[in-house]
């Protein structure tokens, strides 16, 4: 217990520096510049606030999650060898329900992109 608090108490300590330290050494008043997006230089030609498609947004989380899945593919991947045929089986059953997933989004209609056509009953 008294580790997780010295953690804890470091973790702060850290924070507390980190705020203090941008605090201190950034500046003082703000520029003409500072309201306006940082693009590389180059002043911005037109307004920013740019309405994108609510698929947009679904396709990112989606990529966010598939990849975030893979992530413990590589993992396992890593540790193949000694995790055996239970693990082979594991990752073999994952891959399954996420092949599932994909499937169910797919035949849902999440990844259309195309205007949405209503059937006729």
């Amino acid at each position: 217990m008294l580790g997780l608090g010295l953690y804890t108490l470091a973790i702060c300590i850290m924070v507390s520096v980190m705020i203090g330290t941008s605090w201190l050494l950034g500046p003082r008043r703000r520029g003409l510049a500072d309201p306006n997006p940082f693009e590389s230089g180059i002043l911005p030609l037109h307004d920013t606030t740019i309405r994108f498609p609510s698929q947009f947004f679904l396709v990112a989380m989606f990529f966010v999650i598939f990849d975030l899945e893979m992530v413990f593919v590589f993992a396992w991947a890593l540790a193949v060898h000694p995790a055996g045929w239970l693990g082979y089986a594991g990752m073999m059953a994952f891959l399954m329900l996420l092949l599932a997933a994909l499937a169910y989004l797919w035949r849902s209609g999440a990844l259309e992109w195309g205007p949405v056509t209503r059937k006729r009953s």
